[in-house]
């Protein structure tokens, strides 16, 4: 048992708590969320939500390590291990794109960076439900598809990670510094596919 599951406990409306909190979060955010307001959402009382929860950034975190693990899971669910790395790889840039622009990874990212010091345990709980599972699997994939002689590749987490950066080129930093919040798909294939020719160009065989 981790020092995290020794202070939540779950019950019979943990989840449904958990769905109301994440609701009032991405409306309010973190500093505008009031329990009382998670609690009308939850319909709960509010001695319910303590008996799951010692506080409010506890639950926070909980609701950003769910939905980052929920969304990670969905998109590694897609990458077939047998395909070959341009068909993996563009479909992986697809799905990278479309979590890091996402409204919550972006008002999660934010809050990140402005509670990076006060909230340490948030940014990590971030990373290690989001970024770090992909790289994994990415990892993983890209290992396989070297030793079937389809890349050439000698540090392997080192190049997942030059991919995520590849793919978060133009649109990403548009969308942190609040210039653009829409995206179409001729642009995230465009960003896509340049990431994916980039990659095999400089790991190709």
């Amino acid at each position: 048992m981790t020092a995290r599951d020794m202070h939540i406990h779950r019950g019979r409306k943990f989840d449904q708590v958990l769905d109301g909190a994440r609701q009032v979060f991405l409306s309010d955010g973190f500093e505008g969320a009031s329990v009382d307001e998670i609690a009308r959402v939850s319909r709960v009382s509010k001695a319910t939500i303590y008996s799951y929860f010692p506080d409010k950034r506890q639950m926070f975190t909980e609701v950003v390590r769910s939905e980052c693990k929920r969304q990670s899971e969905s998109a590694l669910r897609l990458i077939d291990m047998t395909r070959q790395p341009r068909d993996v790889l563009s479909e992986a840039a697809r799905q990278l794109l479309s979590f890091v622009l996402s409204d919550f990874s972006q008002r999660v990212f934010r809050i990140c960076v402005a509670e990076a010091d006060r909230f340490p345990e948030l940014g990590r709980a971030f990373y290690e439900s989001g970024p770090v599972l992909g790289q994994r699997r990415l990892s993983e994939y890209l290992r396989l598809a070297a030793q079937r002689g389809e890349l050439k590749i000698d540090d392997f987490e080192l190049a997942a990670d030059q991919f995520a950066e590849l793919c978060k080129a133009t649109l990403w930093p548009r969308a942190v510094f609040g210039i653009q919040s829409d995206f179409d798909e001729a642009e995230i294939a465009r960003i896509s596919d340049e990431a994916t020719h980039t990659f095999l160009a400089r790991y190709g065989t």
